[in-house]
């Protein structure tokens, strides 16, 4: 099954990739890893990061594995739940990719994102030449 096909199955339509809003590139591929900049949930914080990806790669087809996501979770100090937030990002990319996407993580609370934002993810991807 094609990854548009499964985007398609699981309803998943990609929205169109933020623009950067400070010094700094979404995507850069080096070594066969594309490192994703961390994505504020405008949207959806994973959708958002796929649609980076897709961007960047011109089709999740070249995805051999998720390597690593970050979630960085706005929360108070007594908060230690971030694991459960970041499960949203994590579930997705096993949903989308299958076993491709089970990777390792980082869930880290932070007192503050920017813009306002409650949740940033960041990634790490191995990807197939082009």
């Amino acid at each position: 099954m094609s990854m548009a096909d499964r985007l398609a199955e699981l309803g998943i339509e990609l929205p169109q990739p933020a623009a950067p809003v400070a010094s700094y590139v979404p995507v850069v591929i080096a070594g066969g890893l594309a490192h994703v900049s961390g994505q504020l949930p405008f949207i959806d914080g994973a959708l958002v990061t796929l649609a980076q990806l897709t961007a960047a790669l011109g089709s999740l087809e070249r995805v051999e594995r998720v390597v690593k996501l970050g979630a960085f979770v706005n929360s108070a100090s007594h908060f230690t739940d971030q694991p459960k937030v970041a499960n949203g990002a994590s579930d997705l990319m096993v949903e989308v990719f299958g076993d491709r996407g089970r990777h390792a993580r980082s869930a880290v609370g932070v007192s503050v994102l920017p813009l306002g934002a409650a949740v940033e993810v960041d990634a790490i991807v191995a990807v197939a030449a082009a």
